[in-house]
């Protein structure tokens, strides 16, 4: 199993079960609207997570200052890309439609969630970085 595999999987399982719980407490506290909020919350962080893997896969392989460049780029892309999400969410539709608070919470849990259990999954790897050399 490739370290990306094991990273994403490290970190989508406890997402995953942080975020049916949001789900869960949200539609509870706020019916229709902290679902759809919750779960759209869910969707916009998996979606930009993952392309962060992906971008670390795709890199692998090339040097160091090739792989800044794409890192930066992708950052600058995941942001402009979520500016603009938000902002349709928030232009176009309804507070009753699509909660904000429920959005806003759930992206933050599972966010955090996502980043720790990536983390924890790194630690894991083991992976060894060149020294260099004792003179």
């Amino acid at each position: 199993m490739s370290n990306e595999k094991k990273l994403l999987l490290g970190a989508a399982k406890p997402s995953g079960l942080l975020g049916l719980v949001s789900i869960a407490l949200f539609t509870a506290l706020h019916g229709k609207s902290g679902f759809l909020g919750s779960l759209l919350a869910q969707v916009v962080v998996v979606i930009y997570l993952i392309v962060h893997i992906g971008v670390s896969k795709l890199s692998v392989n090339l040097d160091p200052l090739s792989t800044m460049a794409v890192a930066l780029a992708s950052y600058f892309i995941k942001f402009f890309a979520l500016g603009f999400a938000l902002w349709l969410i928030t232009a176009h539709t309804a507070r009753d439609v699509i909660d904000r608070t429920s959005f806003g919470i759930s992206a933050l849990v599972v966010t955090f969630t996502w980043l720790g259990g990536e983390i924890a999954s790194y630690l894991k790897l083991k992976t060894h970085l060149p020294l260099p050399p004792k003179n």
